[in-house]
Parts: structure tokens; sequence; C-alpha cells
């Protein structure tokens, strides 16, 4: 190991002074027009004679460096006026070898794209992308030290035709859609990105080094000297209407089966100045998003999900500094949802029980000053939630499980020179009532040297519970993370520290699992970008992460990794990892404070493969075996994704993920305020079939039908010992064996029939069932759980674009 860790550094050392050289930076002219043109996708306006031109792309990957042959060359133009930013272009390619498929909005996927991306403010940190696909599909995203943010939405035009020599293009992008100063003269960031999705090729106009540290905009060019443009009122309103039908057999003649709703509200947007804008949403639906993926859960701790509803995606990039907020806390699960059964009197029973708070109102404000200041605001109100208590069959009363709450996150983000920035943020938690409120507080700083080689980054954060116990005292806690690593060239590594308290906490606004801990990371990494006759480029990385309990100061884990990726000729990913866990004190498992459970050793491979998206049929396919000591534990795991598109319109997937695991070793249930842990046997199966029709650009069907399955069988109980070990038991009264099933379709009909204007049409199906009866098999649980209740609903909902410019010009 000494000796490969050795060679990695002189390979990585002697590729320092490549990544060191001057990158290009070319230029191109901002030219002002004052002719109309008419998005379309065809260039020949007479406007666009007049444009500069910008071609001679440069291969970003696979070969970076290569310059783009004369037959496949790039050739786009950038216009300007007083409201809007024009594009256009002509991308050369042989029409059979142009990839086209309709997906939709916000879904690059396979398709061949042009991308224009600005860095307004030349910070080199933040920017705005604009994609349009051969069929004239729009992706946007909105760039920081974060990363990408694909969920962020604007509203510009975009048009595409396919010729015998390749397919044009065209884009206006109003100012309404971008941000940027009200200098008399300004220089932008520029950079234009191609993709040529069946050879793999994505190139770059102004050449992009993959070997580069730091944040890639800081690789661009520049669109210069632009001249009087200013930024116009931004005010938009999108209000909408819905309605659902919603049918649960509930067989009691006391409640409705069928129910129906109508909803109203409002999205807004202000631009407060040229940097900063208001987003607010009032008296929010987010009936229509995708259900989420559920899962059995044997973790002591909770699920993370993901998070669809597009107000807490788009524009949240700040709002994220420091990994402090997890918006499904916001509209969640009430924080007494489970405490309502132990209220109950005798004779009484749960007549409902929501398991979401209703949400008034939410508001944003987030922009970035010309001097690099970024400034977020977030603050939401939830209302009063209650579970509804029946005695005879009528309700008697009701108990609040969640009281009226706010939200709020403020955040300060200085971007500094050389792709650094130093950020503030806070979140709070604040309910009515005699329930806790929550601070969190954080400051953290992102360093680069000035060639984005090394990095020095860390956070400093502190949390406060306020009213926890009926003293009403606050409790203080305290978290850090440090590290430092080499970031630019082909040898790359992290050197990281994270340390917790047994006081911090930031699970109220955040995702947390547990605090008192001391862990220490390394990562080390190789890279090799320049293709070769078996691969186009190959990454290397080992992994190593121990973990100590800072109160105690006791063992916890230790944990190595390593893994080899990349793609291969034939366009192909490829991916081997080892996964090695000596023993390891786990302190969370045996759900008693103080107590810990030695969890046997294990080692683990694993493969994965994807296929070349571009072509018809697609697909991914993983495998990994895990290995256990104590009482030979086994676990396969397997995860596929197919794909089968049959034209640009209709693509047909399905994903099948069994696990297996035998003699594995967990926490079964409290007995007499002791752990019992159990020998089990668990088998989990996943089926996702999706079908997918888009009529035109604007239009589009969705079918997406899931069913989990899974089950637990116990075989043999033990003691939890106060070493750590177990001791054999005759069993348990109650039983802990779990037979779970989860079924879900998403049905979505979407036509945007306006500019930013959508109908959608859904159809969501839900069932879930539990029982213990774990000796039916997967086919004979999936046809139990079509007989089950079903809760359907079907909705529609309409909300329609209003631009305040528009309006004024019309009027």
């Amino acid at each position: 190991m000494k000796k490969l860790m050795l060679s990695i550094c002189v390979l990585g050392i002697s590729h320092l002074a490549m990544a060191q050289k001057e990158q290009v930076v070319k230029k191109v002219p901002a030219v002002r027009t004052t002719q109309k043109i008419v998005i379309d996708g065809d260039i020949s306006d007479e406007a666009w004679k007049s444009a500069p031109v910008a071609t001679d792309f440069v291969e970003w990957r696979p070969s970076y460096g290569t310059h783009e042959r004369n037959d496949n060359r790039t050739e786009v133009r950038i216009l300007y006026d007083n409201n809007a930013i024009y594009v256009g272009g002509y991308c050369y390619e042989r029409r059979d070898s142009i990839s086209t498929e309709l997906v939709g909005r916000d879904v690059i996927n396979s398709n061949d794209f042009v991308g224009i991306l600005f860095d307004t403010y030349k910070d080199k940190i933040n920017g705005f992308g604009y994609y349009v696909t051969p069929l004239g599909e729009q992706y946007d995203a909105k760039y920081s030290s974060t990363g990408e943010d694909a969920s962020w939405n604007s509203v510009y035009e975009s048009q595409a035709k396919i010729t015998d020599s390749g397919w044009t293009f065209e884009m206006r992008i109003p100012y309404s859609a971008i941000r940027f100063s009200n200098k008399k003269t300004q220089d932008w960031g520029l950079n234009i990105t191609r993709r040529r999705s069946k050879s793999g090729k994505q190139l770059m106009w102004n050449p992009t080094d993959p070997t580069f540290g730091g944040n890639f905009f800081a690789l661009f060019g520049e669109w210069t000297n632009i001249q009087d443009i200013k930024p116009p009122i931004r005010l938009s309103f999108s209000p909408y209407l819905s309605t659902y039908v919603t049918h649960y057999p509930y067989n009691d003649p006391t409640i409705k089966d069928t129910r129906t709703t109508v909803n109203g509200g409002m999205d807004v947007k202000y631009g407060i100045n040229q940097a900063f804008t208001l987003d607010m949403t009032l008296i929010p639906d987010f009936g229509q998003v995708q259900s989420d993926n559920q899962v059995l859960n044997l973790t002591p701790f909770e699920v993370k999900y993901n998070e669809y509803r597009t107000f807490f995606t788009e524009g949240t990039e700040l709002f994220s500094k420091g990994n402090l907020f997890y918006s499904r806390r916001i509209g969640g699960q009430p924080i007494h949802y489970n405490d309502v059964a132990s209220q109950l009197q005798p004779g009484e029973t749960i007549a409902s029980n929501p398991g979401d708070t209703k949400l008034i109102n939410a508001t944003k404000i987030s922009g970035r000053t010309s001097s690099g200041l970024g400034i977020g605001f977030f603050n939401a109100l939830t209302q009063p939630q209650y579970a509804s208590i029946a005695k005879d069959g009528k309700e008697v009363r009701k108990i609040e499980t969640e009281p009226l709450s706010n939200y709020n996150i403020i955040v300060f983000d200085q971007s500094l020179k050389h792709n650094s920035s130093v950020s503030f943020i806070n979140t709070n938690v604040t309910r009515a009532g005699g329930d806790h409120n929550a601070n969190v507080s954080a400051a953290l700083f992102d360093l680069y040297d000035k060639k984005s080689m090394w990095n020095l980054s860390g956070k400093v954060s502190t949390s406060e519970l306020m009213g926890v116990d009926s003293a009403r005292k606050s409790i203080f806690g305290y978290n850090h993370t440090i590290g430092f690593g080499k970031t630019g060239g082909r040898f790359t590594f992290l050197i990281n520290q994270d340390f917790a308290d047994d006081k911090y906490s930031s699970n109220d606004m955040g995702y947390f699992t547990n605090n008192n801990y001391m862990n220490h990371y390394v990562w080390l990494g190789y890279k090799w970008v320049k293709p070769t006759k078996w691969f186009n480029r190959m990454y290397y990385n080992i992994n190593l992460n121990s973990s100590m309990r800072y109160k105690e100061w006791d063992y916890q884990s230790f944990r190595i990794n390593t893994n080899v990726n990349g793609q291969l000729k034939n366009l192909w990913f490829a991916l081997i990892y080892i996964n090695i866990n000596p023993q390891q004190h786990d302190y969370y498992e045996p759900r008693i404070a103080g107590r810990f459970f030695k969890t046997p050793s294990n080692w683990q491979i694993g493969v994965a493969t994807e296929t070349n998206s571009a072509k018809k049929y697609s697909a991914y396919v993983e495998f990994s075996g895990k290995w256990a000591g104590l009482y030979s534990g086994t676990e396969y795991n397997l995860w596929t994704r197919n794909s089968y598109r049959f034209n640009n319109k209709l693509t047909i997937g399905f994903n099948f993920n069994p696990q297996f695991r035998t003699n594995d070793i967990g926490f079964a249930t409290l007995v007499n305020d002791s752990s019992v842990f159990a020998l089990r046997k668990r088998y989990t199966v996943e089926n996702i079939f999706n079908v997918k029709y888009n009529f035109t650009n604007k239009m589009g069907l969705s079918f997406r039908a899931r069913h989990y399955w899974s089950k637990v069988i116990n075989k043999q109980y033990f003691n939890l010992n106060t070493d750590g070990g177990l001791t054999p038991i005759a069993g348990v009264s109650t039983n802990p064996d779990y037979n779970v099933n989860y079924f879900n379709i998403d049905m979505v009909y979407t036509w945007q029939f306006a500019l930013g204007s959508f109908l959608n049409i859904v159809w969501k199906n839900s069932i879930n069932t539990y029982d213990q009866n774990v000796m039916d098999g997967y086919f004979k649980n999936a046809g139990n759980t079509f007989n089950a209740s079903q809760l359907n609903s079907l909705s529609l909902r309409v909300i329609y674009f209003l631009d305040y410019l528009s309006i004024k010009k019309k009027k």
C-alpha cells in the first residue's frame, strides 16, 4: 500500500506543471441589434449576419484538448438589444448522428444539446446556463459554489430545426430571466458547450481543463463591452387553480369514501433590484408531486426522502450552505404524530391523524451584489395540525400534533478571489405553545490558492434548543468540520476532521442523525484523462474513515473503501469497489443510551456497468455481495435499470432491485428495558415501471408504477450484553416479524399551453399493507396488495404565467 501511495504522489506531482499552465481566455465582442429576430430555429434573419461568430470548440471529454473537425464544427452567434439576449447557431452533424428524443423540459437525458453559460458578475463562481436540444426542448440551471442547481427555472424562448447537414437553434433570453448589475459598460464571463451524444463527446468554446481543481467558471472566456443594458422590472405572477377527487374505502358509514376539494393560490416573483429576487408561494398546493419511494426502515435513524416540491428545490443553493436545511421538515410529519396513541382514554380510537402539516405560505429572497455578496432570506409558516379522537363512532376531541410553527433561514455568502468564499448561515424554528424552539448558526470558509490547486475549507457551528424541559432551559451544542486537500491536477487528496459534542443538534430544520463524535476522513484519488486503447478516462480513489465518541472517547468504527471507475472506448461506464469494515461498536442499534453492539467485521465487493445512453436500449446493472464474520451473514444486492426508446416520442423503462440478506443480525425489540437482537432473514424486492410518451416538445404523458415488498423473518433471539456481545434466549412474547408492501402509481399529463403556463392532470394510486404473514412470497404479496384498500386521487391543476412587462407592453 505504501508503494502504491508513493507512486500515485509522484505521478500527481509530475502533472502539477501541466495543470498550472495559463488557461486560454477567448473573447467575443458584444454587438447590439435593432433588427427583429423571430425565434423559429431558422438563423436566416438579417440580424444574424452582423453577429460575431464563436467557433473552434475544444473537446472537454473524453479527449481534452482536441479541436473539433470541420464537418462537425459549431458556430454560435450572440446579439443583444434593450430587452433580451439572442443566441443562434449551427451545429454541423450527419443527420443520422443527431441524437433526438422528446423527454420534456429540464431533462438532458441522451440528447444532443447546446448550452450557453453566463458569469454575469465575473466572480468566477456563480452563473446561469440556458440549453436547447435539436427538438427545441429546454434545460436551464443556476450555478454556484455548491454546484449546479438544475431545479432552477427561468422563462425564455427556444426553437430548433434539423437539416440535412446538422441542426440550427435560436434562443431569446429576456433580461428578466437573468441577473446582472446596472453598470453602463460590462464584461461577462462566457462559455458555450455542445454535446454530441452518439459520439460521447462534449465540447467547450473556451477550453476547460478536467484536472482543474476549482469552479469551472474560472475557466470561462468573456463577452466584452456590453453597453447600456438595464435590469428590467422583474415582476411575475403565477396564479393556480386546482381541483381534486379522492376515493378511499373507509368501510365506515360515518366517513365519506369520496371527497372533492378546490384549491387556489399564487406564486409571485419580484425583482427587488438588479440583484435580488423575492419568491413567494401563497396557499401552495403540492398534491401533484411525485410519491415518495417508501421503504421498510429497520435502522435507528429516519429515512431521508427526496424533495419534489418546486418551491423548495429551485433557487435554494444559498440555503443549502453548511448542510443545515432539510426542506422536508417544512410541511412534514407533525412532531407529536407518534404520541397520539399513548394519550387515548378507554374506549377511544384514532379517527384521523394526518401525516403532513399544512403550509400556509413561504417566502425566499436571494441574490448577489456586484461585489460578490450573496444574501438569502427564507421564511415559511405552517398551521397547527390535529389528530381526531373518536368514541362510539363519534368525534369527541382533538389532540394537537403540531403547533403553529415558523421556519426561518438567513445566509450571507461572500465570494472572494480564486474561487474562494466565506459564509454565515442561521436557521431558526419557533413554535407556539409549550414545544421547544431551535436555533443553529454556522460560519463557513472555502479557500483556494491562485491556481486552484490547494483548498482549505471548514465550518464552525453552534446549536441551541430552547425550552426542551419543564425548566425551559436552553441546551447549547458545538460542531466543527475542517478539511485540507489538493484539488487540482491528476492526483488529488482530502484530509478532513468532523466533530460534534453530545449536545449539538440541527434536527429541527436539517437532516440530523447523531452527535457525540470525532471523525477523521482521508481521501486519495488519481485520474487518467487522456484516452488510451481501452478507456476514455479512468479514476481511482481510496477512502479511510475512522470514528470515535467524543464523550467517553471510545471507539466506534473504521472503514476502508477503494474503487476504480471510468468510461470505456465503447462509451460504457464501469465500476468496481471494495469496502472493508472491521468490527464496530454501534451505539445506536441497541436503542438504549450508553449501550453498544459489536457489529461483526464484514467486507463487500461490487461491480457496476452502464451502457451507452444514446442507444435505443440502455441499461445500468450493479451487483454487490457482502460477507460478515458473525454467524456467517451474507448479503446480495442487485440494481438494474433498463430503458428502451421505440422512437423519439415513446420510451419504456423497468427497474428491478432485489436484495437478499441471510443470517443478518440486528435490533428486534425491547423487553423489560433490555435490547433484544435477532438473527434474521430479510428479502426485499423493488420494481419500477415507467412509460413516457411526448406528443410535442410542449405536451407529454408519463406513467410510473412502483411496488416495494420487504419481509423480515427472525430465526433466533439474543440478549444484548453489557460488553456488546450476544447471549441466545428462547424467544420473545411479541412477534417482531415484518411483511410490508408499498405500491404507488403516478400518471401525469402536462401541457405547456403558453410561455411559463401549464395544465397538469394527475392520477395517483397508493396502497400500503403491513402484516406478519412472512410465509407468503413475492407474487402472493403482490396479489394481496392489489386486492387491498386503495387511495385514488384524480386532480387537475392550471397555472398561468403573467409577466408584468408583457402586460405593460400590450397595454
